[in-house]
């Protein structure tokens, strides 16, 4: 387990929702407060909204791709296309561990069902739910693209 991996376990673990705790394990190496990173990606927990698509512990890994890997020019299609492929190979990786990257199929729930009222955080939502160890994945993935840019430089 990594040091990014036991952390981001600790915030879901604190209360966090998926997206929260990936971001903010990563966040302060971006220069971005907990407040902020708390707000930007508070969103994306339940499948974005409780709407439960894209998992959020897979949104995080995408924002701080972004952070880390993404694209400013606006008309620089080779750019664009890299991050894309970057964003892609991240996906399928987490597929390849996980089946899925949507969070209904992750928890293994029925279409439409989604209830914006987060579930009660107790001792059975926790082992009931997959949830850690799927931001454990994102964090693992994450931090192997991380290591090869670094080991690139």
């Amino acid at each position: 387990m990594t040091q990014k991996d036991k952390l981001a376990r600790e915030y879901f673990k604190s209360g966090y929702n998926c997206a929260q705790s990936v971001f903010l394990a990563y966040a302060q190496n971006y220069g971005i407060d907990k407040e902020t990173a708390l707000k930007l990606s508070s969103s994306f927990g339940g499948g974005m909204g409780r709407l439960r698509e894209v998992c959020g512990a897979v949104s995080a890994m995408f924002m701080i791709a972004g952070l880390e890997f993404g694209y400013t020019e606006k008309n620089n299609d080779i750019a664009k296309a890299r991050h894309y492929e970057l964003i892609q190979n991240l996906a399928n990786e987490f597929k390849k561990k996980n089946k899925s990257i949507i969070c209904r199929e992750l928890l293994g729930l029925e279409e439409n069902v989604s209830s914006p009222v987060p579930s009660e955080r107790t001792e059975q939502y926790y082992k009931e739910r997959p949830c850690e160890n799927l931001i454990g994945d994102a964090c693992i993935i994450l931090n192997k693209y991380l290591s090869n840019k670094k080991a690139a430089e």
